[in-house]
Order: C-alpha cells, then sequence, then structure tokens
C-alpha cells in the first residue's frame, strides 16, 4: 500500500460536495496527467516525461506509451490515449495491440493530442495544442479541435484557440466544453446529432485551465493554476478545492463513482466527493 499525506483543501468553499481532505497517494514521478478509472476497477495515468502509463500503485500498465497526455474511456471501455510525442490518438484493444484512430489532418502530422472526450455514438474529440513537439516543427497551421467518427474520417471543429487542453461534454451531449489554458478560460459550443459544434460562448474564467471532469448533475470540475475549481452548468462558481501543487487533470472514478483522482506534477492525489461521475456511454 501507499501512505497517505493531508494537503491542503478549503472545504468550506465546496458548498458539501466534498468530504474530508485532499491526500497524496503516491509521489515521485516526472509529470503525471490523465488519469482514468478502468473497467477492471483500478486507476491508470500518463507520466508524460516517464514515456509510461502507470497503475497508482506505480506498477507499469503501458510502456512506451508515446509520451501519452490525456486518457479516456470510450463506450466500450477501450482505453483511448492522446500520444504526446507520438502525435496520434490511439485506441487499445482487448488484446492488448494498439490502433491508430487519428494522426494526421490532410495529409499533415497533428501538433500533439492533449485531452480528448469519447460521444454514446462513438464520437471521440480531441484537443491539439503544440506541447508535446518539443523543438519539432509544427505542421498544423492552428492548435486545433477535431472530431474522429466512426468511420475514421478526422473534422477541425475549432481553429481559433491559443492553447486548447481540456475537453468534455455535457451529460446530455449537447454541450461542448474546452479549455484554453493560454486564455484563461473555458468555452462551451453547441453540439447538434452529427457532432459539429455552434454558439460559441465564453462559459467561465479561470486561470490557467487544464484538464476537466464532469459529474452526473453536469458540474464542471476544473484544474487551474490554483486549484480545482467547481462550476454548475450554468457557469455559477460553486468554489475551489486549493491545492498546495498545482494540478493538470482530474477525474472520477473509484467503486461508487465518487473518487476524484488529481494529477498534480510529480504527485497524484485523491478526494472524496459527495457526487457521483459522469461514465462513458456506450452505443
Amino acid at each position: 500500500m501507499w501512505e497517505c499525506i493531508v494537503v491542503g483543501l478549503i472545504a468550506t468553499q465546496l458548498e458539501g460536495l466534498t468530504e474530508g481532505q485532499v491526500e497524496i497517494v503516491n509521489d515521485g514521478f516526472m509529470f503525471t496527467e490523465g488519469p482514468v478509472w478502468m473497467p477492471t476497477g483500478e486507476w491508470v495515468f500518463s507520466d508524460i516525461p516517464a514515456d509510461t502509463i502507470y497503475k497508482l500503485d506505480k506498477s507499469v500498465y503501458r510502456k512506451p506509451s508515446g509520451k501519452s497526455n490525456g486518457l479516456i474511456l470510450d463506450g466500450e471501455g477501450r482505453l483511448i490515449a492522446c500520444e504526446h510525442w507520438n502525435r496520434r490518438v490511439t485506441r487499445t484493444e482487448a488484446d492488448g495491440s494498439i490502433t491508430v484512430l487519428a494522426t494526421e489532418y490532410e495529409g499533415k502530422p497533428l501538433n500533439s493530442p492533449n485531452d480528448a472526450v469519447s460521444r454514446s455514438d462513438g464520437a471521440i474529440f480531441f484537443t491539439d495544442p503544440p506541447y508535446g513537439l518539443e523543438g519539432r516543427d509544427q505542421d498544423q497551421p492552428v492548435n486545433g479541435v477535431y472530431r474522429i467518427d466512426t468511420d475514421g474520417s478526422l473534422t477541425l471543429l475549432v481553429e481559433d484557440m491559443p492553447r486548447p487542453n481540456g475537453i468534455a461534454l455535457s451529460p446530455d451531449e449537447k454541450t461542448l466544453y474546452i479549455a484554453d489554458s493560454r486564455a484563461g478560460h473555458i468555452r462551451a459550443y453547441d453540439v447538434d446529432a452529427k457532432g459539429d459544434v455552434s454558439n460559441e460562448r465564453i462559459f467561465t474564467e479561470i486561470p490557467g485551465p487544464d484538464g476537466m471532469a464532469l459529474d452526473v448533475e453536469g458540474r464542471v470540475w476544473c484544474t487551474g493554476a490554483d486549484g480545482i475549481h467547481i462550476f454548475t452548468p450554468e457557469g455559477k462558481r460553486l468554489g475551489i478545492i486549493k491545492m498546495e501543487t498545482t494540478p493538470a487533470n482530474c477525474a472520477f472514478g473509484g467503486e461508487d463513482g465518487k473518487d476524484l483522482l488529481i494529477t498534480a506534477r510529480t504527485t497524484v492525489c485523491k478526494v472524496r466527493t459527495t457526487t457521483v461521475g459522469l461514465k462513458p456511454k456506450g452505443k
């Protein structure tokens, strides 16, 4: 087992949404990202510079990982990885083989896929900032947000964001949220049945927004420079979980879906909540 270490939390600002304090459940990593609760009943997450997807006990789930960043599940419980270094989005099949879902757009390599969200019809939306290029040329003229359809086609949905990062869908899948880390805000878009977006608007502003998780009530839990900010579906701020270390991403999981796992630089933390996280929907 790993030792739990209490870190900072301002619970009075959360209106009963958390129970207890944030705890470090493991540390000593390089830069953690992309937590996800697996159908096997275990957590996995990315350590980008280590080129590894770890389990919570620090055992290796996959190495090399293509310096994976965001990890999610599709509706069939398969792991979708935004391979930061390999500049692609992949799916891990039941037999452990890797299927490449997207690696280029209009004949040019993607930048470095960062985070993703799946829809019940099998479509996958992902962000593509240049963070993982690490000195390599950027072939795409924009830092885009894309949709992968079930036939493998790739559609550019948003092309005017400086640094698109975390991405999430509302419970009814009619609203797409995208964090722009450089602009310091989360945008919201209406999503139609095809998966196209419209009605762009600023959902909220926070410092350095990064990864996001939604609960079943549609509340948005977004990591920022000073902690995890929680908002109603209407954009009303409910509070902030103050962190001693800047968090990069978060995800709901655990046996009842009420644990919030937080990747925060060299650590992985957890806090118990009173709500249930949104799960991927199957076709």
